[in-house]
């Protein structure tokens, strides 16, 4: 297929590179020269082949919504808006419908996967019409892992994000888990080897997972975590689930804690805490704040060749 990647950066730019790989044809788009293959929206419109296809890689929020909405006035009807960032689902309805007044679809994906999608594959969630989605099924097949999982058409517009939001919230709660296991262990006198008890865990154990898998990986680069402070950002969407919680009275008292867990790493360096940051860099490529006062990249994010 023929499409419009808005937003080179780290997911953009990888998912653009996977799409081209499987033998699609990508016109990017970036504010900051350099990656782009066009230098405006307009041209970007201009180079594609109708049906004409724009997935929106840009923040959530503000650009989002301005990049959208300037796609409405660009694009035809028959033509096809995706936004793939980390939207609140309720702006995914109002840009549904607002589109769909011009005639133009909308379809809203969350996008898990991180520094790791280029090689793994990208799990996909997706909201929208049947008949849209239908459409860019061959978008899908290549950007998603091989095999049976890795893809949802969830429901209609907004469903993307609003299970792509319940799935960081769970993300949360299981780093969470792992970070107060492993600061217990290290707490304790018994304990002399930390890093190995974590690796042992990876094979014959109910916890095994990727997420340990990146533990692992985070304490053979650092075994104490002493490089890093334990500090750990929220992105928006744990937020997002706890007040959709609150919305449909479900209770949620692990990811509303994990959520909080987060506030609280910003009044002191958690042990707990060193290992969500550093989880958050090992999957997503998220800097981390170093121990010595200035932001660090953290640890090589370079997923390894195989």
């Amino acid at each position: 297929m023929h499409l419009g990647m808005i937003g080179l950066g780290r997911m953009g730019g990888n998912m653009a590179e996977r799409l081209r790989r499987g033998g699609h044809t990508v016109v990017g788009y970036e504010r900051h020269p350099g990656k782009r293959d066009v230098d405006s929206l307009e041209e970007l419109v201009e180079r594609l082949e109708h049906p004409r296809v724009a997935w929106v890689m840009v923040p959530a929020g503000g650009p989002t919504r301005e990049t959208i909405h300037r796609l409405g006035e660009l694009l035809e009807p028959g033509d096809i808006v995706i936004d793939g960032g980390n939207s609140h689902y309720v702006e995914d309805q109002k840009h549904g419908a607002e589109l769909a007044a011009k005639g133009i679809g909308f379809v809203d994906v969350g996008v898990s996967g991180g520094v790791w999608g280029l090689q793994n594959g990208y799990a996909l969630m997706v909201g929208g019409a049947d008949e849209y989605v239908a459409q860019l099924m061959p978008i899908f097949e290549t950007l998603k892992p091989e095999g049976d999982y890795g893809f949802v058409h969830a429901g209609a517009a907004g469903a993307g994000h609003f299970v792509k939001m319940v799935h960081n919230g769970i993300e949360y709660g299981m780093m969470q888990a792992f970070g107060e296991g492993y600061e217990l262990i290290a707490a304790s006198d018994l304990v002399t080897n930390v890093p190995d008890t974590f690796r042992s865990w990876k094979e014959g154990t109910v916890i095994r997972s990727w997420l340990l898998d990146l533990m692992v990986r985070a304490l053979d680069e650092d075994p104490e975590l002493s490089e890093i402070r334990g500090f750990a950002q929220d992105s928006g969407e744990g937020r997002w689930t706890v007040q959709a919680a609150v919305d449909h009275a479900v209770p949620m008292p692990t990811i509303s804690a994990a959520l909080f867990a987060r506030f609280a790493s910003r009044q002191d360096d958690s042990p707990a805490m060193k290992v969500v940051a550093a989880l958050r860099n090992q999957f997503g490529g998220h800097a981390v704040e170093s121990a010595k006062g200035a932001d660090s990249p953290g640890a090589d994010v370079t997923p390894p060749q195989t």
